[in-house]
C-alpha cells in the first residue's frame, strides 16, 4: 500500500455564513494503492443495502490521435460486450440482480459504474477485472463490426437527425483549431469509426485500459475487509503496463474576434449561442463563472431572463452556463428567439445584460442568493452513494487529492462580485456565434 488515509464524516451545512472560512464538508474515505499500481478509494455508507463500484480510466476523447476520433467512447461499448471469462452481454446478468449499470465517456475521461445489492459485491468487482484484464481474448471481429454500427447510429440520432443535434459539434470544432484535442467530440467521425480495425482497437486498449491508468471507487454498504480482500482478489493479479501519458496541460486557445457561423435544420424555432473561452475547471474564474449563470439565468429575475422574455418578449427561454473541462472551458448562453422576433436583436439585448453587469457590477444579494442556491445543489448532490463515488474518483484523478470536497465548496462559498467582475472579463469580442434556424425561414428571407 504506498497511501492511506481515513476522514470522519461531517455534513455540517455552510448556509451561507460568508464568515467561515472553509465549509464543514466531508465524505469518509479510505485509500491506496494495489502494487500495480490501479488507485483504490473505499467510502462505506450503510443508509441502504447497497453498494456503488465506480471506475475511472484517464483516458477521454482527448487522448485520441488523428483519424482515430471516437475510440474512447466506442470502447464505453465494447467494454460491454463480453471478457475471456463472461464472453456475453454485460447488461443481463447485472439487471437479474437488480443492479444499475453503465458507463460514461468525455472529453477527459472514461467511466463505468455498477450499482448492486450488497451482497453482489464480489460479482461487480470480477466483472470489472474481467474486463480490465481479459477483454482482448473475447473482442472478435464480429463485436467490433456490430459495435461500430451501434455508435454511428447513435451519432445519427443522438447529432444528425435530432433537433439542433449538431450544436455542440459546431461549437467545439469552431472553438478549437484542427489538432486540438477538444477540436472533435467525443463521438468522433463516421469515417474514423468506420475504418477502426481490430488491430487499432486492440492497440487502444493496451495502451490505456491497466490497472495503473484507473481508480477504483466503491461506495455504499461493504465491509471494508472483505472489499479490500475482494479487490486484490480479483485486480491485485492483473499486470500494470507502460505507464499511459494523457494529455494534462495545452497552451489556450485564444480567439481575438467574434465568428459568426448561421445554419440550417429541421427544426421549429430560431435558437442562438454565444461561446467564449473561460478557465478550466477547479481554476480560478470557474466557480466565479458558475455563479454568474445563476444570475443570469436561474428564475424569473434572473439578469437576462427578465430582460429578454419578461419585458421585451424577444426570447422564449434563455440559458447560462459553465462547460468545465480539464484543459480548458468556455462558457455559453443559449436562447430561442420569440416567434416573429430577429435572432439578432437577441444576441442585442444578450450583449447590454453583459455590458450593464461590466461597467455596474453585480449587487452582494445576487450573488448571496446564487451562493445559497449552489450550496444546496452542492448537498443535494452528495446524498446518495452513487454520486458520491463519482465524485471521489473525480476529485482524485482531477486534482491530485481525494478530499477535495470541502476546497471544492468553498471556491463557490467564497465567490464575491469583484471576482465575478474580474471574471466578466472572459466574455469579451472573441467569441462564437452560432445561429440554427429553420430551414423554411431562412429560405423566405
Amino acid at each position: 500500500m504506498l497511501s492511506h488515509a481515513l476522514m470522519a464524516l461531517s455534513l455540517t451545512a455552510f448556509a451561507g455564513d460568508d464568515t467561515a472560512e472553509t465549509p464543514s464538508i466531508s465524505i469518509p474515505f479510505e485509500e491506496y494503492d494495489l502494487d500495480n499500481g490501479m488507485h483504490v478509494i473505499l467510502s462505506e455508507d450503510h443508509s441502504v443495502p447497497f453498494v456503488q463500484v465506480n471506475i475511472w480510466y484517464r483516458v477521454g476523447a482527448k487522448d485520441e490521435i488523428d483519424g482515430r476520433s471516437g475510440f474512447a467512447h466506442l470502447f464505453e461499448h465494447l467494454m460491454f460486450q463480453g471478457s475471456q471469462h463472461m464472453d456475453g452481454e454485460y447488461f443481463g446478468p447485472l439487471q437479474r440482480i437488480g443492479a444499475m449499470i453503465n458507463g460514461t465517456t468525455n472529453m477527459d475521461r472514461t467511466n463505468y459504474f455498477e450499482g448492486v445489492p450488497s451482497e453482489q459485491l464480489p460479482l461487480a468487482l470480477w466483472i470489472e477485472a474481467d474486463r480490465m484484464g481479459f477483454l482482448l481474448p473475447a473482442l472478435t471481429q464480429e463485436k467490433l463490426d456490430n459495435q461500430k454500427l451501434v455508435v454511428r447510429n447513435e451519432r445519427r440520432q443522438s447529432y444528425e437527425n435530432r433537433p439542433y443535434g449538431m450544436t455542440w459539434w459546431w461549437l467545439f470544432e469552431n472553438l478549437y483549431p484542427q489538432g486540438h484535442p477538444y477540436h472533435i467530440p467525443t463521438i468522433g467521425k463516421h469515417e474514423d469509426i468506420d475504418a477502426a480495425s481490430l488491430e487499432d482497437v486492440k492497440a487502444f486498449f493496451t495502451q490505456w485500459y491497466l490497472p495503473n491508468n484507473a481508480s477504483l471507487s466503491i461506495s455504499g454498504d461493504f465491509d471494508p475487509a472483505e472489499a479490500k480482500a475482494l479487490t486484490e482478489k480479483y485486480f491485485g493479479s492483473l499486470a500494470a503496463g507502460p505507464q499511459p501519458s494523457p494529455i494534462l496541460d495545452i497552451a489556450p486557445t485564444v480567439l481575438t474576434e467574434e465568428k459568426v457561423i448561421r445554419k440550417t435544420d429541421d427544426v421549429p424555432h430560431h435558437k442562438v449561442w454565444l461561446a467564449w473561452h473561460s478557465p478550466a475547471v477547479y481554476k480560478t474564474g470557474d466557480a466565479d463563472l458558475d455563479t454568474l449563470s445563476s444570475i443570469l439565468t436561474a428564475g424569473k429575475d434572473s439578469r437576462l431572463y427578465r430582460a429578454l422574455v419578461e419585458e421585451t418578449q424577444l426570447a422564449q427561454d434563455v440559458e447560462a452556463y459553465q462547460v468545465s473541462m480539464l484543459l480548458g472551458s468556455f462558457y455559453v448562453i443559449e436562447a430561442t428567439a420569440s416567434e416573429g422576433k430577429n435572432p439578432d436583436d437577441v444576441v442585442a439585448a444578450i450583449d447590454k445584460v453583459i455590458a450593464d453587469l461590466k461597467a455596474e457590477g453585480v449587487t452582494e444579494e445576487e450573488v448571496g442568493l446564487a451562493k445559497t442556491n449552489w450550496e444546496a445543489s452542492f448537498y443535494r448532490r452528495m446524498r446518495t452513494i452513487s454520486s458520491k463515488a463519482n465524485q471521489l474518483n473525480q476529485y482524485h484523478v482531477q486534482t491530485g487529492n481525494t478530499d477535495f470536497i470541502a476546497t471544492d465548496l468553498a471556491r463557490f462559498m467564497s465567490v464575491s462580485p469583484q471576482g465575478i467582475s474580474a471574471a466578466l472579463k472572459h466574455l469579451g469580442e472573441g467569441r462564437i456565434q452560432l445561429h440554427i434556424g429553420p430551414q423554411a425561414t431562412t429560405e423566405a428571407k
